[in-house]
């Protein structure tokens, strides 16, 4: 069976030398135990997705840790919450590190039972579906690249994408939310899931997703905060000086994976999709998610930012890096002009020596020196100069 090297692997062999646990989360068929049965080769393993495994980790919680002499991997831990305080035990009692390797995917109840269990005994990572840095072997055109996302499954077995795409999306409906919130009226929150589709790329603007899906405006926090917590999207916040007001701008909304979006919003082809309407925020949601997953292999909670000025100039994408800020522009063009670069020197004018020069990431064929001391950047690029700073 192909397996390519995930890039949390370094991040993964720090935290197994320093803590008695490590917990892996992410989406679901991101490759959390495939990973796990690669990185931790040593270690035994036990999957709760099993209906025996999770009847005796419930019933008896020392009997089945007693099994393990010396590291395991306890796959899909959030089937049995009441194994963490016996874990908490052992581990108190023995502080070896590496001992117990943990896979989660609902992060709400997950991450309270590590809180309230696991506090400081617990390295956390998180795995993301592919960075292209993972796929440099298997290169796609920018149009193939968002149609077939990131999750292993139709990334490499494209002929099986539309029916992984749609299986994958009635099984997060119809099971995982009810996981992670008792949701009653799933119908509803399909229709939101698909105008939030529709929405990638923008402000996450409640009142009308509201008005759309004929609920309240905490509702529909309240739903995003699912999305978010499965890894379905991300919350990009607000930049601005004072902390204050970062925290009460509204986010940008993304999708984590392109092809969810694609699918979602019905796009009959990659060719479509990209020359369509929301060729733009594909590309700069393909930007966005490849940043959030290198952070991610990296082991750090990503710093990255949008920002807007009073009189609507906006850089999609600030990433502070070694003490500084980078904007970063992304544009569908393959020929830039000099208005792309204004928002990027408007920011650097704002911040000074703080912010380093621009990027303008777009379909440029190699990169090429902008006015302001910026850099449009072609497309592929990206995740391997980002990866240099940060891996």
């Amino acid at each position: 069976m192909l397996y390519l090297n995930r890039l949390l692997s370094a991040a993964f062999d720090r935290g197994r030398k320093a803590f008695p646990a490590v917990l892996v989360t992410g989406p679901r068929q991101s490759g959390k135990s495939t990973f796990l049965r690669h990185a931790a080769s040593d270690a035994a393993y036990v999957s709760f997705d099993d209906p025996l495994e999770r009847a005796f980790a419930r019933e008896d919680p020392n009997g089945l840790l007693d099994r393990f002499a010396g590291p395991v991997v306890l796959d899909e831990i959030q089937y049995v919450p009441e194994l963490l305080p016996y874990l908490k035990m052992r581990i108190d009692a023995d502080r070896t590190p590496g001992r117990f390797l943990l896979t989660g995917s609902q992060q709400f109840e997950l991450m309270r039972g590590i809180t309230e269990s696991l506090a400081g005994r617990v390295a956390l990572l998180e795995l993301l579906p592919f960075s292209e840095r993972e796929l440099h072997e298997h290169p796609e055109p920018l149009g193939d690249t968002v149609w077939l996302g990131g999750y292993p499954d139709p990334r490499l077995n494209p002929d099986a994408r539309a029916l992984w795409l749609t299986s994958y999306i009635r099984t997060y409906v119809e099971r995982d939310v009810r996981q992670v919130r008792d949701i009653q009226d799933l119908r509803t929150f399909e229709q939101f899931l698909a105008l939030a589709a529709t929405r990638h790329g923008q402000e996450f603007e409640k009142a009308g997703l509201a008005r759309a899906c004929g609920v309240s405006q905490p509702t529909i926090a309240s739903w995003a905060s699912v999305l978010a917590a499965s890894y379905v999207v991300h919350l990009l916040p607000s930049w601005h000086r004072n902390l204050g007001k970062r925290l009460i701008k509204r986010p940008k909304l993304y999708f984590i994976d392109s092809a969810l979006v694609c699918s979602l919003t019905r796009q009959p082809s990659a060719d479509a999709a990209l020359a369509g309407p929301m060729g733009g925020a594909l590309l700069e949601g393909w930007v966005v998610a490849e940043t959030l997953k290198l952070f991610a292999a990296a082991g750090e909670r990503p710093r990255c930012f949008f920002w807007r000025s009073h009189d609507q100039l906006e850089v999609d994408l600030l990433i502070e890096l070694d003490g500084r800020v980078l904007p970063v522009e992304i544009k569908l063009t393959a020929t830039p002009k000099s208005g792309h670069t204004k928002p990027l020197s408007r920011f650097r004018a704002l911040l000074g020596d703080e912010a380093e020069p621009g990027l303008l990431i777009c379909r440029v064929p190699e990169r090429t020196a902008l006015p302001g001391g910026h850099t449009a950047l072609p497309w592929r690029e990206w995740p391997a100069l980002l990866a240099e700073r940060l891996l």
